[in-house]
């Protein structure tokens, strides 16, 4: 048992500057402690087993003499009951930063979740999708939430404003969530059910998106009008004009003709293999070029088809892939109702509509996805040389000017 020093009033106390540590008696160990600078504070001294500890109770006079007495009693009170009451406030503090470092917001979880995914998306765009509609619709609601805490009904306070008005938004919405949610649980920030799972969830509190949107199809030009269309094209001495005119010949997406590379094509063969990663369904893709387009390379004064070197076959001014906007720009100079993408409708309708061409192998020439049996076995076998025909038909029909009784002979196909 320390030696109780004698006891000091609050006055007394207060006129305490000199710097050291001044025993305050009444409970025995306490001290005001008095810094060089003059700054005061109370320790408690204190021995806990085989430890000599020194407790601090606060600042001088924040914490009054009356305070530091019941303080220093309590401290006193938990070493009797065999507490170190250093190691407790230890494990408190542990415990503390454990509970801190268990719990992050929804919004901290969505920047983490892609910072991780980044990397394995196409391009920066598809990023900024999920950054833009997550902090418009998502973060105003749930951002600042701890992911623990989310349940359906915030999930569903974010969707239902938006669910029929922009209902592809939302949907795109409602899988990002989701996504991000099923992250959490991963990494162990929350447990259980997903709240924004589709299936067997809100799928039953939701109308069903197909069931409510609103189709945006891409303006198709009439294949009646592409030969007028075709010579005013060509008309044009432009990377764009050129990259839009293989995208039609070759019944090709926007995005897999302008990011085409030199070492993507066998001129000799006349056949352009789209890798997986650059096709909307991850598949690889073989296009059978017609003359038309097959000349349209060739006649590129930027590539020398005999070299090694590999290059982008349409480069933009500076070097880059082509925006999707260069070409969208070409066709409204040119003055038509239609977009780059819908010239796949056009084919189709051309196709489907004057032709005798197997349905299976326009889909294929559009590389779709396969649908029943028949269809498969068109996808497997791949039938180079029959679709090869339609791309030549199709060539030829855009190469002039549309005539009710000058159409085309187009082979038949059985």
């Amino acid at each position: 048992m320390p030696k109780i020093a004698k006891e000091l009033g609050a006055l007394a106390v207060s006129r305490l500057k000199e710097p050291g540590m001044h025993a305050v008696g009444k409970i025995p160990g306490l001290y005001l402690q008095v810094s060089d600078k003059g700054s005061r504070s109370w320790i408690l001294r204190v021995t806990v087993g085989t430890h000599r500890r020194e407790i601090g109770l606060g600042s001088y006079p924040a914490v009054p003499l009356k305070d530091a007495h019941a303080k220093a009693q309590a401290e006193r009170d938990k070493v009797r009951r065999g507490v170190d009451p250093v190691i407790e406030r230890r494990a408190a503090e542990s415990a503390l930063r454990v509970a801190q470092a268990s719990e992050i917001t929804f919004a901290d979880a969505a920047k983490r979740f892609i910072d991780d995914h980044s990397e394995g998306w196409k391009n920066a765009k598809h990023g900024d999708q999920w950054k833009n509609t997550l902090a418009q619709y998502a973060e105003p609601v749930i951002g600042k939430m701890f992911v623990r805490h989310i349940t359906r009904d915030h999930v569903l306070q974010v969707l239902k404003p938006i669910w029929t008005s922009k209902t592809e938004t939302a949907s795109r919405l409602r899988g990002r969530i989701e996504n991000v949610l099923d992250w959490a649980r991963v990494m162990g920030y929350r447990s259980g059910e997903n709240p924004a799972l589709w299936r067997g969830n809100l799928d039953h509190l939701l109308a069903k998106p197909s069931k409510i949107k609103q189709v945006r199809h891409h303006p198709a030009l009439p294949y009646q009008e592409m030969g007028d269309f075709m010579t005013e094209l060509r008309a044009i001495d432009a990377t764009g004009a050129k990259c839009l005119e293989f995208t039609i010949l070759s019944v090709a997406r926007s995005g897999e003709s302008r990011g085409a590379r030199k070492s993507e094509f066998d001129i000799r063969t006349g056949v352009w293999i789209v890798p997986p990663g650059r096709m909307k369904l991850k598949k690889e893709h073989r296009v059978p070029l017609p003359k038309a387009a097959i000349d349209l390379l060739l006649a590129l004064p930027h590539i020398d088809w005999e070299s090694s070197e590999d290059c982008l076959v349409f480069p933009s001014p500076r070097g880059k892939v082509l925006s999707d906007m260069t070409l969208l720009m070409v066709v409204r100079r040119l003055g038509a109702a239609a977009t780059p993408h819908g010239m796949r409708s056009t084919f189709r309708d051309w196709a489907s509509d004057i032709t005798n061409h197997p349905r299976e192998l326009i889909e294929v020439a559009l590389s779709h996805v396969p649908g029943d049996a028949s269809e498969m076995a068109y996808w497997r076998s791949d039938v180079l040389e029959r679709r090869r025909q339609i791309m030549e038909d199709w060539a030829q029909f855009i190469s002039r000017p549309y005539k009710t009784d000058n159409v085309l002979p187009l082979q038949r196909q059985a």
